[in-house]
């Protein structure tokens, strides 16, 4: 194995799944109305949940903690949950009720009306995550998918799903961060932009 090509392949791979985000419009208007939705939410009021598994529950886990916490500069923390986090309820939800329940358990407790739900996943079919989806359409919450470039069953049960152009799981989480990294940028600055320090 030739580390040297592998760690350059590898680069190579990651900045032509962002270039390719990058020269498709549709996708870039979709990020702009993700973020738009969130600040329309937090605006009333309101909050937002994530879920994943795996890699997209870390995903999950970091975009809320830059909601809660801060972005580029200090502001008021805006409410954020990971619905990934909290072992006692995740252990709970899966032994009593299985763990294609484990999201939508929690949103049906501790969702309302006017929030946001983002959903990530690679591939779009993650059972607990469409549970999830079909129990905010019952509360009136509404939904953001991140996937890949399928969409998978998300494709048609969000309001907006963000479609990475890509069928391979390292650069479609990689691009899951950065678009999340770019939807909280634009929160922030849409929110509290008069907070923020003169450059």
């Amino acid at each position: 194995m030739n580390v040297e090509q592998c760690i350059a392949d590898q680069i190579r791979a990651s900045i032509s799944t962002k270039q390719a985000i990058l020269s498709d419009k549709g996708l870039m208007r979709n990020i702009a109305a993700a973020a738009q939705m969130i600040v329309d939410a937090y605006e009333q009021g309101k909050k937002t949940l994530l879920a994943g598994n795996g890699g997209s529950a870390a995903d999950a886990q970091h975009i809320a903690g830059e909601f809660v916490s801060k972005f580029y500069f200090d502001r008021p923390g805006i409410a954020s949950i990971a619905l990934t986090t909290d072992t006692s309820i995740i252990t709970a939800i899966g032994n009593d009720y299985g763990y294609d329940k484990l999201f939508s358990r929690q949103i049906q407790a501790q969702g309302s009306a006017g929030d946001v739900f983002i959903g990530i996943s690679t591939s779009g079919n993650s059972a607990n995550l469409v549970e999830a989806l079909r129990m905010c359409g019952q509360k009136g919450i509404k939904t953001i998918g991140l996937t890949g470039f399928t969409g998978g069953e998300m494709d048609s049960m969000c309001d907006l799903c963000i479609k990475v152009p890509s069928g391979e799981t390292p650069r479609i989480q990689e691009s899951h961060i950065l678009i999340g990294h770019i939807i909280c940028c634009i929160v922030e600055e849409k929110l509290f932009g008069d907070l923020k320090p003169n450059q």
